[in-house]
């Protein structure tokens, strides 16, 4: 088992590959009562075309599978697995995203045997046409329930106007339409394609003896059989460089407008320090022109443009990035003209010092080091840091290390006007009355 100690943070992170390609971490913390285990597979909402495991040919499967298998996982022919966890005083999970599937559960008691609970349920698919019938129903409920949320449908509308072809446009959760195709047959192929441990990663934190951890895990893992590990085939299209749409406006039942300002990334394809760099010094020139202390965000708050829904950051993964500058706003129109203009200024004529940049950098370090007594937050980060070749205890010294000239040439990278959209959506009466 390799051990690394972080001395700046003082932590010290274990690590085993096992023989079937599942990569172990555990992380100990001291004076913690409660364990929080992660068992995630590096596949997600984009992950739609592919070369299934032993076929030659790639497959295109319907929108929304990921989070459909997700949901199916938890039935079993047995009963459901919430169940179990709760016999065992833990608290069970999973989520989806664009890139990843998750499944966790904490507890303070009962760790080793909670853990076993997660392996097993996790590597056991059982996927019947009745049970996958019937979960379409549920789903569909939950994806016309999103479509409800403003916030929801303001998030993924800008995201649809930044991409053309890439399938992170498309909902995580599909459409009613494109679950309603789904099969049992469907959930088997993702799930043995994608679910082998070598393309997985669990991940242990708190409350935790390493050793005995490590090898009641070894002993689990080397009692079952699986497949030899198999570089998978991913395919995703290739995206042209422009957003998609410009600006878009959409009508909901809401009392205020809402407007986001999406500003698409082509520093696509980056992993391990080179994506780690570019996004740190992407998040920090969006704090530094957008940010709650910049000249900016004072401006178009005393002309009452935004108001405590207000945010500004930055999303990257390997195969997309994307900033984000939106509100509540009374005046869209005019908010989304001010963030141009801040664009055009900053590219033009970048006034920001050292002074600034440590400003900034320590205000993110420290945000960092709060966030490391928090055991989800660890847990949650650390594998989307791996699963893009990087690790989450290497984001305070490359703070440290930012120059002047990494954060100017990444702003520099977001100023063509062909990358930037603009979605809003207005009252219902609003439109009416123009």
């Amino acid at each position: 088992m390799n051990k690394t100690y972080f001395k700046q943070l003082e932590e010290t992170l274990y690590h085993e590959q096992l023989p079937n390609g599942l990569n172990v971490y555990i992380l100990p913390k001291k004076g913690f009562s409660k364990t929080f285990v992660t068992f995630t597979t590096n596949y997600g909402a984009i992950d739609r075309e592919f070369i299934p495991l032993g076929k030659d040919e790639p497959v295109i499967v319907p929108d929304g599978i990921a989070h459909f298998l997700e949901h199916k996982m938890f039935e079993k022919e047995d009963g459901d697995v919430f169940s179990k966890f709760s016999e065992n005083g833990a608290s069970a999970n999973a989520f989806t995203s664009s890139t990843r599937t998750a499944y966790l559960f904490s507890s303070t008691d009962k760790v080793l045997d909670n853990t076993k609970v997660l392996l097993d349920f996790v590597q056991q698919p059982y996927f019947t046409k009745e049970t996958v019938d019937k979960e379409k129903g549920i789903i569909g409920q939950e994806i016309t329930m999103y479509d409800d949320l403003p916030d929801w449908r303001l998030y993924f509308g800008a995201i649809e106007n930044m991409y053309k072809e890439h399938p992170v446009k498309i909902d995580i959760a599909g459409t009613v339409e494109s679950i309603e195709v789904i099969t049992a047959e469907h959930l088997y192929e993702c799930y043995h394609t994608f679910y082998h441990p070598s393309n997985m990663v669990l991940f242990v934190v708190g409350a935790v003896e390493p050793e005995e951890m490590m090898a009641f895990i070894k002993a689990d893992q080397a009692a079952k059989k699986f497949e030899e590990p198999k570089k998978i085939k991913r395919f995703y299209p290739e995206e042209q460089h422009a957003v998609a749409v410009p600006s878009k406006t959409l009508q909901m039942d809401v009392q205020k407008p809402k407007v986001i300002f999406g500003i698409k990334s082509n520093n696509t394809h980056l992993s391990g320090l080179d994506m780690l760099n570019y996004e740190i010094s992407m998040q920090v020139a969006i704090e530094l022109v957008f940010g709650r202390t910049s000249a900016f965000y004072q401006n178009v708050y005393e002309q009452g443009l935004i108001d405590e829904s207000y945010s500004a950051d930055f999303s990257m993964e390997q195969e997309y990035g994307f900033s984000m500058i939106g509100s509540d706003s009374a005046n869209p129109e005019k908010l989304v003209e001010a963030i141009q203009e801040a664009i055009v200024l900053n590219g033009s004529d970048w006034t920001y010092t050292d002074a600034d940049i440590k400003r900034i950098t320590r205000k993110k370090i420290g945000f960092f080091l709060r966030a490391l007594n928090s055991i989800e937050y660890i847990a949650n980060q650390f594998t989307r840091y791996s699963f893009n070749d990087m690790n989450l205890f290497d984001v305070v010294p490359t703070l440290e290390k930012l120059t002047m000239e990494q954060v100017k040439e990444a702003f520099e990278s977001i100023k063509n006007v062909e990358t930037h959209t603009s979605f809003t959506i207005i009252p219902f009466e609003k439109k009416n009355d123009e």
